[in-house]
């Protein structure tokens, strides 16, 4: 009897026990934090140098990929047709912020939603494009940095006449995406330098050809592109014509000299992505993007391609090649 007693003494301490214990535990379960999930939207086909600038910045800032946030991402392959049913995806999937790479993928995760924070890298003016309603104070659910491309048009029609002294006649590409106050600063700084242009649209990928042949005609001695996710996406074609045409070019960014063009002028579009990790951080903290000023980018490159150089025939003059931050040899 006594041991009977025993045993159910020891059976009642130890479900006493599991059930101080469960208390404990569930408390503690139920408090674990929520892994954030962000969505990254982007027009590439695969990761590249500034998707690895945004990667470097979130892991500087503390978070693992799988560990303390997911990230969401979503890639158009080149088709830009594809951004509404991708922005659509991000948000059925109720992340907390959204990262939108290039005017156009901005432009559509807009459209999509209302209230998710939205991080943007762009290099249409923000506030004429009616992203935002002041650059100091958003006012809405988008914020982020401004390639603001419009007060470098001077700089690179400059560096254009320095490669190319006697230099008189520039076709500029554009795409219909094209902001066109980029155009209106490329035309202003290129009547203050004596320099006239030859405005060249594009639509379609098969365009390039037909512009390039009035590029030809139009006798245009080297070739500038105004900013565009459609340029920076279809580039390949661009390069290999202004290659074979035997046309000086210069681009907005340094992927455009990486893969095989001849100069470029413009943000480090990898430090910008950078950057805008620390916009995901702040509204992940609880920042509101209607609070956030839009920045502009604080670090800009100046790229030179000799083997490009060297394929159209061009020697890059030495007070250039100096003033170069990067050249591909």
């Amino acid at each position: 009897m006594k041991n009977s007693k025993k045993v159910m003494k020891k059976k009642i301490t130890v479900l006493a026990l599991c059930a101080m214990l469960f208390a404990l535990c569930s408390p503690a379960q139920a408090q674990q934090p929520k892994i954030p999930r962000i969505g990254y939207l982007v027009s590439r086909s695969a990761p590249g140098p500034n998707d690895q600038g945004f990667d470097k910045g979130m892991r500087e800032l503390g978070y693992v990929e799988g560990q303390n946030i997911v990230i969401e991402r979503r890639w158009t392959g080149g088709n830009l047709a594809s951004l509404p049913e991708l922005a659509a995806d991000l948000v059925r999937l109720k992340v907390e912020v959204i990262f939108a790479g290039g005017s156009e993928p901005v432009g559509a995760v807009k459209r999509a939603t209302g209230t998710i924070p939205i991080v943007f890298t762009t290099e249409s003016d923000p506030v004429g494009s009616g992203l935002v309603a002041s650059l100091a104070r958003p006012g809405g659910n988008l914020t982020g940095i401004a390639n603001l491309l419009n007060e470098l048009a001077g700089k690179r029609l400059e560096l254009l006449k320095e490669t190319i002294p006697r230099i008189s006649r520039i076709a500029v590409l554009l795409h219909s995406t094209s902001d066109v106050s980029h155009l209106r600063d490329t035309e202003a700084a290129a009547q203050s330098l004596v320099l006239q242009l030859q405005i060249l649209e594009v639509r379609e990928p098969k365009d390039f050809d037909n512009a390039f042949g009035a590029a030809k005609k139009g006798r245009a001695e080297a070739l500038i592109e105004l900013p565009s996710t459609f340029l920076a996406t279809h580039r390949k074609p661009l390069l290999d014509l202004a290659a074979k045409s035997r046309l000086p070019a210069l681009y907005e960014h340094g992927g455009f000299v990486a893969d095989g063009g001849l100069m470029s002028y413009g943000p480090s579009l990898p430090d910008v992505y950078r950057r805008a990790a620390t916009y995901v951080d702040r509204i992940l903290k609880g920042a509101s993007p209607a609070d956030l000023p839009v920045e502009q980018p604080t670090k800009f490159e100046f790229v030179i391609n000799l083997k490009a150089a060297k394929q159209i025939g061009l020697t890059i003059p030495p007070n250039v090649l100096a003033r170069a931050d990067k050249v591909i040899r």
